[in-house]
């Protein structure tokens, strides 16, 4: 039988089946990507780190809550809970992974995936530390930044003595849980030995050992401390720069965050510059580039911060030439 359909009743149902476009069309649009976001440090902690790296993620067209969910796991510098974190977020079928506070972060990411792309920030060597075949060509799904915090504790070494050049005894504090620990030793005890400086070291991986080793300090008479970088560090900063307060003790620290805490001075690269590229390098993947053919970037930039209020309480005054060589003084 012939079915013979009026022109009235087929604008009826051609408006019908138009009406009805937008909504399959809205059904069948990708689901936002999600940045799964594994940091050793806290929320806390992390936020100059976070503001930077969304400024970097919005250069290539990507903010967050709008067109991008960021999903965070917070390991509080406790080192063991990064695998089950980055497995979580492999099982989430996250679209990359960054990982933020160095070396265990970045290999629990590796451990746990070898196909969703991977952006990390390392203190210290990333091929040397078995993440990517070479700084210019990385291969695999890694790529990244590199801070060099390993290697400059005798640059901290020599500002810190400039501030404080009577110091007989300068103590290093060192979380012997971070995998460039072994190398900043090496490369501050060289420098103390070429200066003829006594170099005493000291482990805490704990608040209870950084208890500790404070009482040590003071046991041994040192007379000024250098903090090697670590994640566990950067959650204790208030606890940290309180314990120098409460010695006297003069303190230079590797991130700026904790000079704006009340330390004495820092000197590291630069979180900013740092992150932001990390931010740039993620939204980059999610438009599609592939992270074997993103050369690893170092820093340009080392920033010195000196903090006056805390020198004064100190009773210490700060050289004209330091002074000429910081790139910020709180006053």
């Amino acid at each position: 039988m012939t079915v013979t359909i009026g022109r009235r009743e087929l604008l009826v149902a051609l408006g019908g089946a138009a009406a009805a476009w937008p909504l399959a069309a809205r059904a069948q649009q990708p689901a936002m990507p999600v940045i799964g976001y594994l940091s050793m440090r806290s929320a806390k902690s992390d936020l100059p780190m976070l503001a930077a790296f969304r400024q970097g993620l919005n250069e290539t067209g990507f903010v967050e809550g709008k067109n991008v969910t960021i999903e965070y796991r917070w390991g509080d510098g406790q080192y063991d809970r990064l695998p089950a974190f980055a497995a979580n977020l492999v099982r989430q079928r996250v679209a990359v992974i960054v990982t933020s506070g160095g070396g265990p972060a970045a290999l629990a990411a590796k451990m746990a995936t070898t196909e969703i792309p991977v952006v990390f920030n390392m203190g210290e060597d990333a091929v040397r530390a078995g993440l990517i075949a070479s700084i210019n060509r990385p291969g695999g799904n890694l790529t990244g930044v590199m801070s060099l915090l390993d290697i400059l504790g005798a640059k901290q070494l020599g500002l810190l003595r400039e501030l404080v050049p009577r110091a007989s005894t300068i103590a290093m504090l060192v979380n012997p849980n971070d995998t460039w620990a072994e190398t900043q030793i090496a490369h501050t005890q060289t420098a103390a030995r070429e200066l003829g400086q006594e170099l005493i070291v000291l482990n805490a991986s704990a608040e209870s050992e950084i208890n500790a080793a404070f009482s040590t300090m003071s046991n041994r008479r040192a007379g000024a401390l250098l903090v090697v970088a670590s994640p566990l560090f950067v959650t204790r900063a208030d606890h940290l720069v309180a314990l120098a307060a409460s010695h006297a003790l003069p303190a230079i620290y590797f991130r700026r965050e904790l000079a704006d805490a009340g330390g004495l001075m820092s000197y590291g690269s630069s979180t900013n510059e740092m992150y932001s590229q990390m931010g740039i390098y993620t939204g980059k993947i999610l438009n599609g580039a592939k992270p074997a053919d993103l050369p690893v970037i170092q820093p340009t930039k080392f920033v010195l911060v000196i903090n006056l209020k805390t020198a004064r309480a100190l009773g210490l005054e700060v050289p004209p030439k330091l002074l000429a060589l910081a790139d910020e003084v709180i006053e």
